[in-house]
């Protein structure tokens, strides 16, 4: 399972009025990348396909792939905004390590 946060939350519904996309899910994946070699990757779709596991948190839908699932289940998904920059954290449970810029991580 992934959750989101209350701030998440509010952060998600924010984006999605502000890019017209109301109702929307967010696919949450993992890509190969990083100083730690894998980083995450979100953006808004209209619908889950085929094979994804599809999590709700006060309305919000998320959309995690089969590959992806296993390197991100049981994380939570948190919106930050402070003096060093705003932005979506993931707290990964899976994750051995991570870079020191925190967007990249090894599993």
């Amino acid at each position: 399972m992934i959750t989101l946060t209350d701030k998440a939350v509010e952060k998600v519904q924010t984006l999605q009025k502000t890019e017209n996309k109301p109702g929307f899910g967010m696919r949450v994946k993992v890509v190969g990348g990083g100083c730690s070699g894998y980083s995450y990757s979100m953006d808004f779709e209209a619908d889950a396909v085929a094979g994804d596991s599809v999590f709700e948190t006060h309305g919000v839908k998320l959309f995690v792939d089969p590959k992806s699932l296993p390197m991100i289940d049981n994380c939570q998904i948190d919106w930050v905004d402070g003096l060093s920059g705003a932005g979506f954290t993931i707290q990964n449970p899976n994750a051995k390590g991570t870079c020191g810029c925190g967007h990249s991580f090894t599993v």
